[in-house]
C-alpha cells in the first residue's frame, strides 16, 4: 500500500490498541497525532441494519444451507477500513463452515477466500476472544472485528455463502468503508487464502502460500489438530521470495515463528498470540497468529510460504522422541497485499471436510426428558439458542442432593472421545458425569450470563453395543451461582477423519 496510507492507518490502529489495553499514549509517543488534520474522503457504511430503520429492529440477515448472502457491493475509489460480524448459528462449528469472499474491481477469482473463523484469526471452527493490533475478537468469540485497511480502485464485492446443511439464524454485520478522490497508481490489494493438509503430507513441507505478483506479506494463522501424543511446534518456517535458493528468511521453530518460545500457552497481543492451545495429547487443537506489520516481507514478482511438520512424539509402547515427522491435521490463513491479478487458488474443500473429526450423537437431551429419572424437581424441554434444535434438557432441582439419570442404548462398539454439552446459567451448579456409574469428570455449569452450549471432553472412552446410562450428580454450586441447575444438551463421540496407523511405516523408519 502507499506509504501514507499505511501511516495514517496503523496510527489509528495503534491509539485503538493501546487504549483498549489500557497502556499509556507515551508508550508510542502519541498515537493520536494526526487525528486533528482535515480528511479527504466520505465516510460510509454497509450494514444488517433493517431496511425499516426508524421503527424496525430486525438487525441481521439469515442464510439458507447453500445460500450465499451479498454484505456489500461498494463503487470506489474506497477503502474498507472496518469490518466487524456476530453470528447465530446452530452448528457449533459454523465459523469454519462459513465462507467469506472479497471481489476487487470486478475480478472473477476472489481475492479472499477463507471460514470465516479462521479469516479472523481462530480456526478449528471454534469461538475464542482475543486482542491484536489489526484483529480483535470478545463476547466469547463471537465479536469479531478486522482493521486491515482494504482499498480499492473500482469496486469491492463481500460475500459470505452458508456450506454447512443448517439455516444461519443471523448474521449481524457492520462494514466501514470510505469513499477517496483517488488512489495512489502503487495501491496493493488485500488478500487472504485458506489451506489445509488432512493429514499434512510426510516428506514435504506445509505449503502456507504460493503467490505470483508484486505486493508484501502481512500474516500468518497456523491451526493444528493433533492424531497422535507429543509437540508439534519444531518445525522451521521458510520464506522463497522471488525465486530464491538460498534462503533470506528462514526460522528454527514453529513456536519461534509466532514470536514465543518452549512450547504454547493461551494468550495474544497486538503482533502475535495463540488465542487457543489445548495442549499434546490426540485430540488437542491449536490457533497461532503472527502479524508482519513492523517487518512485512516484500517480494516484486512470487513468494512461497512453507513450515515444516516437525516435532516430539509419544509412541504406543511408551517411547517417545524430540524430533520427527510428524502427520497432524494442519490449516492455515496467509495475508498479503499485492497488485492484481493474482494467482487462482484451487477451491475451498467442502465444509464437511473442512472438520478433523466427525460428531455422532449418542444422547440428545431434549429427546431424553419423557425417559429421565431424576431426584426431586422437575425436567423439561427448553428452548436455548445454539443447542440441538435449539432445545436442551432442563432440570430444575428442589435441593442441593440433586441428580438426572438418562438411560440409553447404543447399537455398535465405539471407541472415540465422549463430549459431553452442557448450557451454563447465573443458577447452575456443579455435577459429577458418570457412565454406567463409572466417574468421567466434573462440570461447573455457572455463568454470570447465560451462554451455551460448552463442551467438556470426558476423555477416550469405549462403549460396548447395549443398555447404558448417563447421570448427572450434583457435587455442589459456585459461591456465585444461585442453585442446582442443569441444561443437557447433547453427548456426543468425536471421531476422527484420519488415522496415523497409514503413515506409520514411514514414522518407523524416520525413527530408526
Amino acid at each position: 500500500m502507499p506509504a501514507r496510507y499505511i501511516s495514517t492507518f496503523l496510527a489509528d490502529l495503534c491509539a485503538t490498541f493501546f487504549l483498549q489495553s489500557g497502556q499509556a499514549q507515551t508508550d508510542l509517543g502519541n498515537p493520536l497525532a494526526g487525528l486533528e488534520q482535515l480528511k479527504d474522503f466520505q465516510s460510509m457504511r454497509a450494514s444488517s441494519s433493517d431496511p425499516d430503520w426508524k421503527n424496525g429492529n430486525a438487525d441481521s440477515r439469515s442464510i439458507e444451507p447453500g445460500k450465499t448472502l451479498t454484505l456489500a457491493e461498494l463503487h470506489g475509489p474506497g477503502m474498507i477500513v472496518h469490518f466487524w460480524c456476530t453470528i447465530a448459528h446452530p452448528d457449533p462449528f459454523y465459523s469454519r463452515l462459513l465462507t467469506l469472499r472479497i471481489y476487487w474491481d470486478g475480478e472473477m477469482n476472489p481475492s479472499v477466500e477463507c471460514p470465516i473463523g479462521d479469516f479472523f484469526g481462530v480456526g478449528q471452527g471454534l469461538d475464542r476472544s482475543f486482542t491484536s493490533l489489526p484483529v480483535r475478537v470478545t463476547s466469547d468469540g463471537r465479536g469479531r472485528n478486522y482493521y486491515w485497511p482494504m482499498p480499492f480502485c473500482k469496486s469491492a464485492r463481500i460475500t459470505v455463502s452458508n456450506d454447512s446443511d443448517r439455516r444461519c439464524n443471523s448474521f449481524y454485520y457492520y462494514i466501514d468503508w470510505q469513499i477517496h478522490p483517488s488512489l495512489p497508481k502503487d495501491t496493493a490489494y488485500f488478500h487472504a487464502i485458506y489451506r489445509q493438509e488432512f493429514p499434512c503430507v510426510m516428506g514435504r513441507n506445509y505449503q502456507i502460500a504460493d503467490i505470483v505478483g508484486r505486493g508484501h506479506y502481512v500474516g500468518t494463522v497456523q491451526s493444528v489438530y493433533l492424531v497422535s501424543p507429543g509437540w508439534y511446534g519444531e518445525g522451521d518456517d521458510f520464506f522463497f521470495i522471488n525465486g530464491e535458493k538460498k534462503l533470506s528468511l528462514r526460522g528454527t521453530g514453529t513456536e519461534d515463528y509466532f514470536c514465543d518460545g518452549w512450547g504454547f500457552r493461551e494468550q495474544s497481543g497486538p503482533f502475535y498470540g495463540v488465542p487457543l492451545f489445548e495442549g499434546y495429547q490426540t485430540g488437542n487443537r491449536s490457533s497461532a497468529y503472527r502479524w508482519h506489520i513492523p517487518d512485512p516481507i516484500v517480494f516484486t514478482n512470487s513468494l512461497r510460504v512453507e513450515i515444516e511438520h516437525k516435532g516430539s512424539q509419544l509412541f504406543p509402547d511408551g517411547s517417545h522422541t524430540g524430533f520427527i515427522e510428524r502427520d497432524d491435521l494442519m490449516s492455515s490463513v496467509a495475508y498479503w497485499y499485492q497488485t492484481e491479478p493474482h494467482k487462482p487458488w484451487p477451491a475451498m474443500p467442502p465444509a464437511k471436510d473442512r472438520l478433523p473429526f466427525r460428531d455422532q450423537a449418542v444422547v440428545i437431551g431434549h429427546d431424553a426428558v419423557t425417559n429421565a429419572l431424576h431426584s426431586d424437581g422437575s425436567i423439561t424441554v427448553s428452548s436455548w439458542r445454539a443447542t440441538t434444535d435449539d432445545k436442551q434438557l432442563w432440570f430444575r432441582p428442589a435441593s442441593c442432593n440433586a441428580w438426572v439419570e438418562i438411560p440409553f442404548q447404543f447399537d455398535h462398539p465405539e471407541s472415540a472421545d465422549l463430549i459431553v454439552k452442557t448450557t451454563r446459567t447465573p443458577g447452575s451448579g456443579i455435577y459429577t458425569v458418570k457412565l454406567d456409574d463409572r466417574v468421567l469428570g466434573q462440570l461447573d455449569c455457572y455463568s454470570f450470563e447465560p451462554s451455551g452450549p460448552v463442551e467438556k471432553d470426558l476423555g477416550q472412552t469405549e462403549l460396548a453395543p447395549g443398555k447404558h446410562t448417563l447421570r448427572f450428580e450434583a457435587a455442589g454450586k459456585a459461591s456465585q451461582s444461585a442453585g442446582y441447575f442443569i441444561g443437557f444438551d447433547t453427548l456426543i463421540f468425536r471421531v476422527p477423519i484420519y488415522s496415523r496407523s497409514a503413515n506409520e511405516d514411514l514414522r518407523k523408519i524416520q525413527r530408526n
